[in-house]
């Protein structure tokens, strides 16, 4: 992949905002909203109980423990009053990306079919994970190439994508598997699937954490240094690159 950090910034992209909204119990929002800065966009914090989404041109549904986790991973989540408008923006077309617990809500939500549910293994993981992206046509993949391999980092106990065999098909004959887990399925995800899409391709869930990866110094290694891994920043450059090619 390019080089897609801030020594090549994207034309026009400091006037596109990108939300990244707030559950109690998240996580992660902050190096979300890091992630789009260093795209080059700006990063518009939401808060579960606003009523509007504000003029964001994007929605990130950062990583966390939404609500706790009580019930389901995302099922209280799903009920908070942003979700009726992100919901809504997301069916009218608008990018909208859930990271881990992110990926979780909108399962929960109905945006993306299937569940996620506990590790196979039982156990918490955090690692460095091999991923190939799969679709590079979404929203969130243009920075890529189809059969691209990238490390970004995981960390998640309940990681475990599942659902129905009708359903992994349909997504498998649609091309909307975004990426599967390379070289070891850390969670035993059906079909080592690591991030969907849905059909127009604007709402992508992904279990790994592409923010963590976005920053020289502070990702995963990689060949050029220790901590120097950036594969993450392409899904914050591609929805930029999608919004403005619209």
């Amino acid at each position: 992949m390019a080089d897609l950090g801030a020594d090549a910034p994207i034309p026009g992209a400091d006037a596109l905002r990108v939300g990244v909204v707030r559950f109690p119990g998240s996580l992660d929002e902050r190096d979300a909203q890091r992630a789009v800065t260093l795209s080059g966009a700006q990063a518009v914090s939401l808060w579960h109980g606003d009523d509007s989404l504000g003029d964001v041109d994007a929605v990130i549904l950062p990583g966390g423990f939404s609500y706790g986790d009580y019930l389901r991973c995302g099922a209280i989540a799903k009920f908070a009053p942003v979700m009726e408008k992100v919901v809504d923006a997301a069916n009218g077309g608008m990018p909208v990306l859930g990271i881990c617990n992110g990926f979780q809500i909108l399962c929960e939500s109905h945006l993306l079919p299937g569940a996620l549910i506990r590790n196979s293994h039982q156990h918490f993981i955090c690692r460095d994970q091999a991923l190939t992206v799969e679709n590079a046509d979404t929203a969130w993949t243009r920075s890529y190439t189809a059969g691209e391999e990238i490390i970004i980092p995981l960390k998640n106990g309940e990681g475990g994508y599942v659902a129905d065999e009708a359903v992994l098909d349909e997504l498998e004959a649609t091309g909307r598997v975004v990426a599967r887990y390379a070289g070891v399925n850390p969670n035993g995800s059906q079909r080592n699937i690591a991030g969907i899409a849905n059909e127009r391709g604007n709402v992508v869930g992904l279990m790994p954490h592409p923010e963590h990866a976005v920053e020289a110094g502070f990702g995963p290694d990689a060949a050029s240094g220790m901590r120097a891994g950036v594969d993450g920043q392409g899904f914050f450059t591609s929805v930029l690159r999608s919004l403005l090619s619209q």
